[in-house]
């Protein structure tokens, strides 16, 4: 266990989707995916993060190294934002940060010509053919296996409210889902996602993982692809259920709330104290509601037995992790959370700009491309 005195030690990934500023639609050509990464690996230095092909070829994925604080990964992001940025523009394209593209038709996008992707598509098939979505992964180190696994157990109760702060994709296929992350939908017809299963110890977890891998039926930890895993190489806890922020900031706010919430848990740990571990059938119904609504309908408080508002639920999480938040430094990053709630998630905006596009007389083809435009504008404002 991290003791309280103990820095922490934080990495986010992001995923972006290159798309062509003029028609809109996102990039067909796999040798301009590749041209992005070379100069973004060219011009960013290891020690600050890198950039690799992701499933599809108008994506690329990129992540900062170690971090030592919430200020250390936003310093990290900005660059790597900043080179995908440069990369694309040199190409003609530009980069979203959005977990859904507004208008891609997922029968017509082509996954990344490498052998781990083909391997993918065959398996998974239609449904594997159908993820045209990105995400955000934050992972925060916690070196004892035995204490990410409890840890695990504990923070899924808090995964929906750091979803409902994070939608980004109402659309699909050129039409308003509802949904504040579609994403989720789609990702969910993939095998082994979800909340994960409560482990009673890293001896339980590994065998189980086990099961699956001596069976042949995949290699290893990194094919469970729940909302939060232990992830298989690094000694991290991977928080999987977020959307990608367009804003910037906003992602730094949820990983810095997130790391914030691991740290409250490790210091009740170290008091022989625990957070209540709910059955997964009402942390799933926080997690749909996170999904459809966002922040805008609450999430149920299962202590009270009914549905707070999300602002009351914010606070509630400030609080109880002031201290955390105080001793890892992220105290204005976590703040700026009440200013997801003031602004709108990416997802409330998009649905805005579409519906002004509408009411103003456009089509609902221009009301797409304003909303890709606004993305892209978004994409790079806080850098």
């Amino acid at each position: 266990m991290i003791e309280d005195t103990s820095p922490i030690t934080l990495g986010i990934e992001e995923e972006y989707l290159l798309v062509d500023p003029v028609t809109r639609n996102l990039t067909e050509d796999a040798k301009v995916q590749e041209a992005v990464i070379e100069e973004v690996q060219a011009n960013v230095s290891d020690d600050v993060g890198f950039a690799t092909p992701e499933f599809l070829k108008a994506q690329v994925e990129i992540g900062t190294s170690v971090c030592h604080s919430a200020a250390e990964a936003r310093e990290k992001l900005v660059v790597m934002r900043k080179a995908v940025a440069q990369a694309a523009s040199n190409h003609g394209l530009a980069p979203i940060a959005a977990s859904t593209h507004p208008m891609a038709n997922w029968q017509s996008v082509q996954h990344t010509d490498k052998e781990r992707y083909k391997a993918l598509a065959a398996d998974l098939q239609s449904v594997g053919q159908r993820l045209v979505i990105c995400g955000m992964h934050v992972h925060v180190g916690i070196e004892k296996d035995e204490h990410r696994i409890d840890l695990m157990n504990q923070i899924s109760y808090f995964l929906p409210h750091l979803l409902a702060l994070s939608g980004s994709s109402p659309f699909w296929r050129g039409r308003n889902t509802g949904l504040s992350s579609y994403r989720i939908a789609v990702f969910d017809e993939l095998p082994r996602t979800g909340l994960p299963e409560k482990f009673e110890s890293w001896a339980e977890y590994q065998n189980h993982l086990n099961v699956l891998i001596d069976a042949g039926v995949i290699e290893d930890g990194s094919k469970l692809w729940w909302d939060i895993r232990p992830h298989c190489r690094f000694p991290t806890l991977e928080m999987r259920l977020a959307d990608i922020c367009t804003r910037l900031d906003d992602g730094v706010a949820i990983a810095a709330l997130y790391a914030s919430l691991i740290s409250m848990l490790q210091r009740l740990r170290k008091n022989n104290q625990r957070w209540r571990i709910y059955n997964k059938m009402l942390v799933n119904e926080n997690r749909w509601r996170a999904q459809r609504y966002g922040h805008v309908k609450g999430l149920i408080d299962f202590g009270r037995g009914e549905i707070i508002s999300y602002s009351e639920l914010l606070e509630e999480m400030i609080d109880l992790t002031k201290e955390d938040q105080e001793r890892l430094g992220c105290v204005a990053e976590v703040a700026h959370a009440r200013t997801i709630l003031e602004r709108g998630t990416s997802a409330q905006n998009q649905v805005r700009v579409y519906d002004k596009a509408i009411t103003s007389g456009a089509s609902e083809e221009q009301a797409l491309h304003a909303v890709v435009d606004w993305l892209i504008k978004e994409t790079v404002t806080d850098l």
